[in-house]
């Protein structure tokens, strides 16, 4: 199939991004190469050619894959080729969908999958940016109905200045990483990263980015008239204004009586009851009406009857203000065998979190398109059906978990010490017992308050808040650590996790096509309140670490030595390592610096260890005593060990206070006795003398 090569290209930031369709996957509804530096990133957009029954939701899928090959690599481990997804690809296929999934006409259910494939990288640019814009792109030439185009950068702090698109290096001196992706007209998601930035600071980064999305999208509508095809014809799947007038006379008195029951379980008991007899009265013979129907015509019903409870009621479904903060309750050190734990629970969200601390082998091993790095800091978040009281099969963590977990350690990661301040891998894992909203964010704060359980010296508490939205029109209303039911029916899920100095994590997911500045910084300064309300009831139960680790723990001893000594320590295939770690029980982790970590529960073990490294790493001294062997004699004097490995000589006339003429007459191979040690030559070589160290 040939079609005519299309190209389009920008300034976006100290290179040029290029568009370009029309050469490569030219059987799908639109493909899209990006190009920026030496990276290049292919887009693909196919759509189903029917709708798809019984759903009330958009079918979009997302998948995006970086192939080694893109880097000039081959894959490591025994399997030479790519598997499943990786959790970094995972959270970008979550960048991708979650701002372009808003932008759909309601009612379109046709199946929609967007793939991104990394055809090359330069090591130097992220390709997770040119993801999001090549998949805007891609569906704006599609004919798919798409509410869009949008735009997305990445923006980086360093020494006070943005950087618009920052290189891996710049990243390792920036103290932001903030994504922003919007529409011309405002912003559609954020997510960041944040050394403790200031809430103005935030806001003045998030417009720096906005104006250099409003670039990007230019260039996707010039691509879009170049090359886009017209808007294909769909179907729509509408609810039948008939049926949802019958639902709306039939429920909204039972639903009022319903949503004034502060209680979730109450409340949810009180909505299937009156589905099950909706359906009852509705789905009937002689009638085309399904279970299907009637259950979206009460979801609908539902949302518009909440969104009148917020907006023209001014009050909550739970019976809170606005602003208003759930009851909070904070326990530590819950469970007696782990090393730090904590329970924290607001409202009806409770979250466990529980910490285990480890030696330098257990730290994960990562390869990616940058190359290969150790993580020594990992937080998993674990999401239960009982949290929500259903039955369903639970075969690993989906991406929702992947991307609530990643996001509570970005909040958390500046704040953990350095590991030559703590020498230990840290994992932290967050199990949801219980969930009516803002979940990720109870995560942040058990996490806090189980690694100052553990011991961990945290810098300082983090804690996090959700914010809703509830917008018709002009009129908007902010909503203060939503619920479950904000979330599904409202606009906008708003979340921030922060220290008492600033915000270390922000994400903001829409349902709505963008929200404002205005509402944006309402939401940000209303968040810092609620966070500093939150910190204040974490730390009335721990206000800092604990001075000691558990007693399950393992206690790293680190110990320097001379970094020529290591082949030493090591011994010949690992010999005398080896030895020290059958001897001891103990794990021995040596840097390049020479820096030696030993790692053990049992303190006798610990200390046994160490002096048997210090013995074999240890350099004589002058003037220092020695437990030494003789180990040959000569007619000059007897070689005696003193260290492992290291021998000395004793002269006879260092043998005794008195004449020797003959070193046999006064020690024997094997004999041990204190040396001191007299002199040591430009050679290395040791004089020890038996009769001064008496």
């Amino acid at each position: 199939m040939q079609k005519e090569i299309k190209r389009v290209q920008a300034s976006f930031g100290r290179e040029d991004i290029y568009l370009e369709t029309g050469k490569l996957a030219k059987q799908a509804d639109a493909a899209v190469v990006v190009q920026y530096g030496g990276t290049v990133v292919l887009v693909t957009v196919c759509v189903s050619k029917e709708p798809r029954e019984g759903i009330d939701f958009l079918p979009l899928t997302v998948e995006y894959k970086e192939k080694t090959y893109a880097a000039g690599k081959i894959p490591g481990g025994f399997f030479k080729r790519e598997g499943r997804l990786t959790e970094s690809e995972i959270l970008t296929c979550r960048l991708i969908d979650r701002p372009i999934r808003p932008l759909f006409p309601e009612g379109f259910v046709n199946e929609i999958q967007i793939m991104g494939l990394v055809l090359s990288s330069d090591g130097k640019n992220d390709p997770d940016i040119l993801a999001v814009n090549g998949a805007s792109s891609a569906l704006s030439l599609s004919g798919i109905p798409f509410l869009g185009p949008i735009g997305a950068v990445r923006v980086g702090l360093i020494e006070g200045e943005f950087i618009l698109n920052p290189t891996y290096e710049e990243m390792e001196k920036s103290s932001l990483d903030l994504v922003v992706v919007g529409t011309k007209a405002g912003v559609t998601m954020l997510e960041s990263k944040a050394q403790e930035l200031d809430e103005a600071k935030m806001v003045e980064a998030i417009k720096f980015g906005h104006e250099h999305v409003k670039n990007i999208i230019a260039l996707q509508e010039d691509f879009k008239a170049k090359a886009g095809k017209p808007e294909g014809e769909f179907s729509y799947k509408k609810i039948d204004e008939k049926l949802l007038n019958k639902v709306k006379e039939l429920s909204a008195d039972k639903l009022a009586e319903v949503y004034s029951l502060s209680d979730k379980e109450k409340r949810e008991e009180g909505v299937n009851l009156l589905c099950k007899s909706l359906v009852e009265e509705l789905v009937v013979e002689g009638t085309d009406i399904t279970v299907s129907d009637v259950k979206i015509a009460l979801v609908a019903v539902e949302k518009e009857q909440i969104r009148k409870i917020v907006l023209e009621e001014g009050r909550r479904v739970d019976g809170r203000g606005y602003e208003d903060i759930r009851s909070i309750s904070c326990e530590v050190g819950i469970l007696p065998r782990t090393h730090g734990s904590a329970l924290f629970t607001r409202g009806e969200t409770q979250g466990l979190a529980v910490v285990t601390l480890g030696t330098r082998r257990d730290e994960q091993r990562i390869e990616d398109l940058e190359g290969e790095f150790t993580k020594s800091f990992m937080l998993h978040y674990n999401f239960p059906p009982f949290s929500v009281g259903e039955v369903r099969p639970s075969r690993g963590p989906g991406r929702r978990e992947i991307g609530h977990g990643a996001l509570a350690e970005k909040a958390l990661k500046y704040l953990m010490p350095s590991n030559e301040e703590f020498p230990y891998t840290v994992r932290v894992v967050s199990e949801i017992l219980e969930s009516n909203g803002s979940s990720s964010m109870a995560t942040v704060c058990a996490s806090t308050l189980s690694l100052m359980d553990a011991g961990v010296p945290l810098k300082k508490a983090v804690a996090g808040v959700a914010l809703g939205l509830i917008k018709e029109g002009n009129k908007y209303a902010i909503l203060n650590d939503l619920n479950g039911l904000e979330d599904h029916f409202g606009d906008m899920d708003f979340k921030v996790a922060g220290t008492k100095d600033g915000i270390t994590a922000v994400q903001v997911d829409l349902k709505i096509h963008e929200i404002s500045f205005e509402i944006l910084e309402q939401a940000i300064e209303q968040a810092r309140k609620s966070r500093l309300v939150i910190l204040d009831k974490m730390i009335s139960s721990i206000d800092h670490p604990r001075e000691e680790l558990s007693e399950y723990a393992p206690r790293i001893s680190v110990l320097q030595i001379d970094p020529e000594k290591k082949g030493g320590l090591i011994g010949p295939g690992g010999k005398t390592i080896r030895k020290i770690i059958e001897l001891t029980g103990v794990t021995i982790d040596i840097e390049e610096s020479g820096k030696v970590l030993v790692g053990s529960t049992d303190p006798k073990a610990s200390a046994e260890a160490l002096e048997m490294i210090r013995q074999i790493t240890a350099v004589p001294e002058v003037g220092k005593t020695y437990d030494a062997e003789v180990k040959r004699l000569m007619n000059f004097g007897a070689f005696c060990e003193i260290l492992p490995g290291k021998e000395g000589l004793v002269h006879v006339s260092e043998l005794s206070k008195t004449f020797v003429k003959d070193p046999a007459t006064i020690v024997k191979v094997g004999d041990k006795f204190k040396v001191k040690v007299i002199k040591i030559d430009d050679q290395g070589r040791v004089n020890l003398s038996k009769k001064q160290a008496e």
